[in-house]
This record gives structure tokens, sequence and C-alpha cells, in this order.
């Protein structure tokens, strides 16, 4: 079945979502069996909420970056994230 070309403009978590799936179906559905896929995925996701919800509330539009634009964000964070040492 061939993708939505517009699914990953859509889905910045597209690539972790398959992941888990690719994980579920080779683990017969076993979830315990794939927590690090899903909590990859969860991360993702609450990690573009927090940029939509941010950008939405600057009147930033799109709120959900261009493709172009997501990697120089998730770097941006990074750089930004306090370590814990």
């Amino acid at each position: 079945m061939p993708k939505n070309p517009d699914a990953e403009r859509n889905n910045p978590c597209l690539a972790e979502q398959d992941l888990v799936h690719k994980c579920l179906n080779r683990n017969n559905y076993d979830h315990s069996a794939c927590e690090l896929y899903v909590t990859n995925y969860t991360n993702c996701k609450d990690f573009w909420y927090k940029i939509r919800r941010e950008r939405r509330a600057k009147g930033i539009y799109p709120y959900l970056p261009d493709l172009e634009d997501r990697a120089r964000i998730k770097a941006e964070h990074m750089k930004s994230k306090p370590t814990n040492n």
C-alpha cells in the first residue's frame, strides 16, 4: 500500500510510529516487547505538541514547522536543554 505523500508533513513522528507498528507485528502484538519504541514515539509526539503550542502562542504559522526546519528546531531544543549532571 503506497504511503500518503503528506503523511510525513502532517505527522513529524511518522518514522517512530512505523517502528512501533513493525515491532508489534514482529512480536505478535506483545506491547511489553516494544516499550522502548512506544516510549520514543510518545516522547516525539509530546515534543512536537509542545512546539506547535509554542508557535501558536507566538502567532507563528504554520504551527507545525515545515519539513526542512524540523531538524534545526530539534537541534536547537537539544542545545538549550539542561543536562542532569
